[in-house]
């Protein structure tokens, strides 16, 4: 081994990696750079003469939020917070945003698929969290979006569950959300299946609830309403339903124990995308916004025995356009009658003929 050799080449490519003053000029376009040393130095004066001062208040630093000129500046009003413009931006998707989101939203539709006939074999929450972020990266998504949502059982009725290490019972639900980034643009979509591939009759009245007010909160989204319209919307729905189902005995209480999330959010760059936008602001051709009605019961909840420990969330991605919405996550399969059929006839412990009719069948 050339021991010189190696540590040349290494000493080479941490010289490549280290962005010099002439370099962050050459590639930032910058019209003048100086070295981070030199910060008190030059800054005080370059913020003494600017008009208004931009820049982003999460993560701002105390080098130069201490520094008098900075203090000043934003005694008298000059300083603005940049992520109010920079999320105005975000909010509507260009054609070539677009674009990005409806690969992100196919991988992560192809990803879960194959993991959704993955698990009547492999009922484990680790190996299907494992299955998912391998389906999606082979597709080109460079990382999750965020950590696999795999709740079995019970653990489905906890919102953010995150453990992933139980076995789902036979007759279960396993809820599934998931999401892929490509190219800096998100996908978020949520499943609820059983991987024994049969729905019960009383899930399958729950499971029917949720997968309704999805669907007709999906049909609400067009230029003008609001996410707030929305959900106001979905949670008389779902109240009406639970009430009818004896899951909530008062229409006018505990609604928020049963389901304590919104209908959805803005997705683009991050999940909960463009915290500056109000959910009250009218929709506009080229928002994407997520869709996902849930109920998530707790164990110990005072209703039918039946309904204990079930959670369930049929979440979908949704991009406004100028005459309505177009579904970007609509290849997943969600009605109970295309999840059994998959489960039954192209799962991995049901295939009876070649592999090549599961991707017929996706």
């Amino acid at each position: 081994m050339n021991v010189e050799a190696d540590v040349d080449k290494y000493l080479h490519r941490r010289r490549e990696l280290k962005m010099d003053v002439d370099s962050a000029i050459s590639t930032f376009k910058a019209e003048k750079a100086y070295p981070v040393r030199k910060l008190r130095e030059v800054l005080p004066g370059l913020i003494g003469r600017a008009s208004n001062l931009f820049h982003n208040g999460k993560t701002a630093k105390s080098e130069y939020t201490d520094l008098e000129a900075f203090q000043v500046a934003a005694s008298k009003g000059r300083v603005k917070d940049i992520s109010s413009y920079s999320h105005e931006l975000r909010w509507r998707k260009s054609p070539a945003e677009i674009k990005l989101m409806r690969e992100s939203a196919s991988i992560a539709c192809q990803a879960l698929l194959q993991t959704m006939l993955h698990s009547r074999t492999y009922p484990q929450e680790a190996v299907l969290s494992a299955k998912v972020e391998y389906e999606c990266r082979i597709r080109g998504a460079q990382r999750m979006a965020f950590n696999p949502v795999v709740g079995g059982g019970p653990n489905g009725s906890v919102i953010h569950y995150s453990r992933n290490d139980q076995t789902i019972k036979d007759g279960d639900f396993v809820l599934m959300d998931i999401g892929c980034e490509l190219h800096g643009y998100l996908s978020d979509l949520t499943r609820t299946w059983p991987p024994c591939g049969s729905f019960s009759s009383q899930k399958e009245e729950l499971y029917n609830l949720i997968l309704e007010t999805n669907k007709e909160s999906i049909k609400l989204c067009k230029p003008g309403t609001s996410i707030r319209k929305i959900h106001e919307y979905s949670v008389e729905k779902l109240k009406r339903g639970f009430k009818d189902l004896g899951i909530m005995k008062d229409y006018r209480s505990g609604y928020h124990q049963l389901n304590p999330t919104a209908i959805g959010h803005y997705l683009g760059m991050d999940v909960h995308d463009c915290s500056t936008i109000s959910i009250d602001r009218p929709l506009e051709p080229g928002v994407v916004i997520t869709i996902e009605p849930g109920v998530y019961i707790p164990v110990l909840y005072d209703c039918p025995d039946r309904y204990r420990g079930i959670g369930i969330r049929v979440e979908d991605e949704v991009l406004i356009t100028e005459s309505g919405y177009e579904v970007l996550t609509g290849s997943m399969p969600k009605e109970v009658k295309h999840i059994e059929s998959l489960l039954n006839n192209y799962s991995h412990a049901g295939m009876v003929s070649e592999p090549h009719h599961i991707s017929a069948a996706a």
